[in-house]
This record gives C-alpha cells, sequence and structure tokens, in this order.
C-alpha cells in the first residue's frame, strides 16, 4: 500500500494554518535542512525535498483544495471526478473503498490505491474516453529554490544542480531578480504510462549584501568621504559590483549628496545594459584633531 504523504505533517503546521504560517514554517525548515547546511547529510537532502514539495502544494490555493479532498493524489483529481461519473456518480467499486473525506486526517483508503485498482495500473494513469481507455499522465511538477550571491548574476552564470536525484546545468540569467521565477520545460517527475515529464520551476534568491538596496538593475549604497576632500574636493576610490573606480568629488559638497555612477550597477535582465550605481556622500569625521588642525578650525569658527 503506498503511503500517504501529509503535508501538514511535514511542515509541522494545523490544517487550519494561513498562508503566513505556512511561509514561517517553510522558511524555519528550509534554513535547517538546507543543503548548503548540510551537504554531505542526506536525510537533510531528502527532508528539504519534502519540505519544498508540501510547501509548493500548500501554499498554492488550488492546489491545496484538491490536496485537502484528494489527498497525495490530488493532482489526479479531475480523472478521479470523471471516472465517478461514468460509473453513475457512485463508487465504481461497488462499495469497496470509502472516499469521502480523502485528504489528510479524513478516513478511508489511500487514494494511491484507489487509483491503482480504478486504471490497472499505477496511479499516474489518466481516464480516457467511455470505453474506459487509459491514455498518459503528464509528470509533477517540481519547485525548488536556488540561492545565489549577486556576484552570480553579473553575467550568465552556469551551475550544476542536483534536483530530484538528477543532475541539471543551470543558466542563472544575469540580472535575475530575487524571487524570480524560471520555468525549465520537462525537467520535473517523470509522466506515466509514456505520458511527458513535468517542468521544473526554480525561485532564484539573491542575496544582495547589506551595505546596498537593490531597485531593479539600479543599486544604492552610502559612501564615507573624509572631511577635507568633501571640504576642499578630490577623488576618492569606490568599489563598485565589477571593480573600483575612481570618483572626483567637488570643492564644499554637501553632506549626503547623491552622486550617479551610469552604467556601475547590475545587468538589465534580458535587455542588455547595465542599471547605475548611486552613493550618497556622507562626512567621514576625523578620529582626532592635531594642535595645528584645531587652531585652524577655530579660526574658521571665528572664536
Amino acid at each position: 500500500m503506498a503511503k500517504f504523504i501529509d503535508y501538514y505533517k511535514t511542515l509541522g503546521v494545523d490544517k487550519s494554518a494561513d498562508d503566513k504560517q505556512l511561509k514561517k514554517a517553510f522558511r524555519k525548515l528550509a534554513r535547517k535542512y538546507h543543503p548548503d547546511v548540510a551537504p554531505d547529510d542526506k536525510d537533510a537532502e531528502q527532508k528539504f525535498k519534502a519540505i519544498n514539495e508540501a510547501y509548493a502544494v500548500l501554499s498554492d490555493p488550488d492546489k491545496r483544495k484538491k490536496y485537502d479532498k484528494y489527498g497525495k493524489d490530488w493532482e489526479h483529481a479531475e480523472a478521479y471526478e470523471q471516472a465517478r461519473q461514468q460509473q453513475g456518480g457512485g463508487n465504481p467499486f461497488g462499495g469497496q473503498y470509502t472516499y469521502s473525506s480523502g485528504g489528510p486526517g479524513g478516513g478511508g483508503a489511500d487514494f494511491s490505491d484507489f487509483f491503482r485498482d480504478m486504471f490497472g495500473g499505477a496511479a499516474g494513469a489518466n481516464f480516457g474516453g467511455g470505453g474506459g481507455g487509459r491514455r498518459a499522465f503528464r509528470g509533477r511538477d517540481i519547485e525548488a529554490e536556488l540561492r545565489v550571491a549577486m556576484t552570480d548574476i553579473l553575467e550568465d552564470n552556469k551551475q550544476v544542480l542536483t534536483v530530484g536525484g538528477k543532475q541539471l546545468r543551470v543558466t542563472i540569467p544575469a540580472g535575475v531578480a530575487d524571487g524570480q521565477t524560471l520555468r525549465l520545460r520537462g525537467q520535473g517527475n517523470p509522466g506515466a504510462g509514456g505520458g511527458p515529464a513535468g517542468d521544473l520551476y526554480i525561485t532564484f534568491r539573491v542575496d544582495t549584501p547589506s551595505d546596498y538596496r537593490r531597485e531593479g538593475a539600479d543599486l544604492y549604497r552610502t559612501q564615507e568621504v573624509d572631511l577635507y576632500t568633501m571640504l576642499l574636493g578630490g577623488k576618492i576610490t569606490v568599489d563598485t559590483p565589477t571593480g573600483a573606480v575612481n570618483l572626483p568629488v567637488a570643492e564644499a559638497t554637501a553632506n549626503g549628496k547623491r552622486v550617479r555612477l551610469k552604467g556601475k550597477g547590475l545587468p538589465k535582465y534580458k535587455q542588455g545594459g547595465h542599471g547605475d550605481l548611486y552613493l550618497d556622500l556622507t562626512v567621514k569625521l576625523p578620529e582626532a584633531l592635531s594642535a595645528n588642525e584645531k587652531e585652524a578650525f577655530t579660526k574658521l569658527a571665528g572664536r
């Protein structure tokens, strides 16, 4: 008998959990079992996959509704309903099964067994025309997250990922946004009965350094400048995502002045070119003053 997977139990939440509670539980578990945290722990890897699968279903209102009604075989809900209609709306097995609730915590048979018996094979078989023929079923989609550094999106970057036990060569597009999801056709779970494989949806999590603020392809950052350069003008060396550059500072620059370094931001996703880097110049006061400096500042203050 196929084992029923309780997605609510997997995430450690009640069946009544709202979206906020689901997300909180998922993030907590994902941080604990992420492969980067325990790269050699196979058990953690399996738990991480289970957590992703559970959240992918329960975070989608339509999928969650089907799962609550049909349990593990929520993806085959339409075939199930079609079969019931062709059997006159009743139990197609003459009372052998009870499937009134089916979902997590409900009574009745495991739906995996229900579909196996009903279609004469794996639960993935679809119910065909009036004669009860079979046709192929598309495989389940897989949803996964990929965490990358900001430096990884400065240009197209290829990485090899292990998803669902197989290795895939994935291109991280230059300038991809944090939270953006890309679809890889046919890279999900295999289909049943010769059906096509599902798709893989990868959501990118871009770790932007704490000193930067990102808006699209533009970056914003505070840049300290020593007092004398702000007063007298000069040049400073500024770090950017693509390397250091020299920045001229005008005489008597006001504290907090914003300057733009054109094209020194992130790549524009699928557009070509780069965004800009904006620097808010702030005065860095000297930690200690010499006697001559004190005398000079005292004169300037008119004391």
